[in-house]
């Protein structure tokens, strides 16, 4: 395959960077949360888990053993095209990205029977390990920039993608979103997290509505609605690793996508644990 050399080496750093680095952003969050927290085993774990990043960004290393699925969004300018070519080439940054982290070996050998019941086994190459399906999405801007997201396994486990009866109230909704991330939260273990919600008329909507809720949102400014769902998460006291404090949510971020007229929201929720989101951003 005849791959361009410059997407492969920008998408292949910036995956190093997804998986390695917080945003600033990130890391002002969590040194408020230290500042603020009056529990101090809390308080100590908010402190290391700071430590630990600061040491995998200046080593270049994994934030976390669950290294994490790739996720895409590709956003595409008005006179930008996409080609077969830049696609397979953004791929093939994604396989050697995950070698140079390196990524965890998670991919599953086999046919469909197989991968579903691991009979097979992992293969031992990191690139081996698919990202999931491309998100692409128009913006004004007359660019092509790629956000990668690693996706650990926890907060797949504890997230929840479900009808709510909305019943012309918005507050009915919050409080059932406030009544999942409440339970998720508190089996997590690997919390302060941070809360992505996505609302569609679907459960791809929903799910990619979350999806880029993690790509827009940032620490420094919430909605309303994001504040209030991080306040009542927070009163319940998990806290850092389930220790109990203040500091359960860092922040919620939340995408409300088109509605259809219906007495139900699709809402996906996901739980992202004390290292993600891991998103890292570049201009290809």
């Amino acid at each position: 395959m005849d791959y361009d050399k410059n997407i492969v080496e920008k998408v292949s750093d910036t995956l190093v960077r997804a998986g390695s680095v917080f945003l600033p952003d990130k890391k002002e969050a969590y040194k408020r949360a230290i500042e603020s927290e009056v529990n101090q085993q809390a308080r100590w774990t908010l402190e290391m888990i700071l430590k630990n990043a600061i040491t995998a960004e200046k080593n270049c290393s994994p934030l976390c053993d669950d290294t994490g699925i790739p996720h895409l969004v590709l956003e595409v300018g008005p006179d930008t095209v996409v080609t077969g070519k830049i696609m397979q080439s953004i791929r093939e940054g994604i396989r050697q990205g995950l070698r140079k982290l390196p990524g965890r070996p998670m991919a599953i050998k086999g046919n469909d029977f197989q991968r579903i019941d691991q009979s097979l086994g992992m293969d031992e190459d990191p690139g081996a390990l698919e990202p999931a399906p491309v998100l692409i999405r128009n913006i004004e801007e007359n660019v092509l920039r790629l956000h990668v997201l690693m996706f650990g396994g926890g907060p797949a486990i504890r997230g929840k993608t479900y009808r709510i009866f909305h019943k012309h109230n918005v507050e009915n909704v919050l409080n059932e979103i406030i009544s999942w991330a409440t339970d998720a939260t508190a089996m997590l273990g690997c919390t302060p997290c941070t809360l992505a919600v996505g609302v569609g008329r679907s459960h791809y909507e929903a799910s990619s509505m979350m999806l880029q809720a993690l790509v827009d949102g940032t620490y420094d400014k919430q909605s309303e609605m994001e504040k209030e769902i991080t306040r009542k998460v927070n009163e319940a006291g998990a806290g850092p690793l389930g220790l109990g404090g203040t500091t359960t949510v860092l922040a919620t971020f939340m995408k409300v996508g088109p509605q259809r007229a219906s007495g139900v929201r699709v809402v996906c929720m996901r739980p992202c644990c004390c290292f993600e989101p891991r998103i890292a951003t570049v201009e290809l």
